[in-house]
Formats: C-alpha cells, sequence, structure tokens
C-alpha cells in the first residue's frame, strides 16, 4: 500500500465522507441523459450506470430492479427527489429501510 502525504489522506477521507452525495449528484446527471437520450440505445448505458450509482447509494437490491426494469426516467427522479430530500436532512444513508 502506497504511502500517501497528510494532504492526500486528507483529500481521501473528504472524498469518503462526501461519497453519497457524490453518488446521487452523478445520479441526478444521469437523470437528466435519460430525458434527452433519443433511442434505448443511448439509454441503455445511462440505465447501467444508474444501476451502479443506486448500488454504490446503498439503495435496496428490491426497489433498483424495480427502477431499472420499468426504463422510467420519472420514476428514478422521483426516487433520486426522495433519496436527497432524506439525505439533507442529515440521513447519512439515502436508501431507505
Amino acid at each position: 500500500m502506497p504511502e500517501y502525504t497528510r494532504h492526500q489522506q486528507k483529500i481521501i477521507e473528504r472524498y469518503y465522507d462526501r461519497r453519497d452525495e457524490i453518488m446521487l449528484s452523478k445520479l441526478g446527471e444521469i437523470v437528466t441523459e435519460l430525458f434527452l437520450a433519443e433511442d434505448e440505445a443511448k439509454a441503455k448505458p445511462l440505465w447501467e450506470r444508474a444501476a451502479k450509482a443506486m448500488r454504490a447509494l446503498r439503495i435496496p437490491e428490491s426497489i433498483s430492479s424495480h427502477i431499472t426494469s420499468q426504463r422510467d426516467p420519472e420514476t428514478l427522479a422521483r426516487n433520486l427527489k426522495q433519496w436527497l430530500a432524506a439525505a439533507q436532512r442529515g440521513g447519512s444513508d439515502p436508501a431507505p429501510r
């Protein structure tokens, strides 16, 4: 394992402290891209990225698979709105339990 400077360690710590916020932001960008996707060929990799982001956010598999199977950007956007609200309320984990 490489030795990191104190500065590098702080950067790494801040990243992991804010990882959920970063993933929620990326998921928001994916939602926007899904609304703009013109066909299934463009949407398919976006849905794969969305599924990966939901796994990183620890969204229960049942919810994640339901959203991705519907392939409806509005459903994803509604859930993202709820997850963002939960994160803003101070919940460190946006995933519903």
